[in-house]
């Protein structure tokens, strides 16, 4: 199932599929954040903003604005 990134859950992992923008891609390729990379949501702060990510291998805080623009599929992983 195709969805925001910032509507992913804490726990969930997804695969980034594309980009809502193209003047954020940059960054987020940047980061390690390319499409076809396996993206796990570990933490979403108290309020909602920011989340924090484990993607390549490392751990990333995004804002969710930016989380936002990020399409993903959703893994469902046993």
């Amino acid at each position: 199932m195709k969805l925001k990134l910032s509507e992913l859950g804490v726990g969930k992992s997804g695969v980034i599929n594309s980009f809502e923008k193209d003047d954020i891609f940059l960054k987020l390729m940047e980061m390690g954040c390319v499409p076809g990379e396996i993206v796990k949501v570990d933490q979403v702060a108290p309020l909602g903003d920011p989340i924090s990510i484990s993607v390549a291998g490392y751990h990333l805080s995004l804002r969710l604005d930016e989380a936002e623009m990020i399409w993903v599929d959703e893994l469902f992983l046993s």
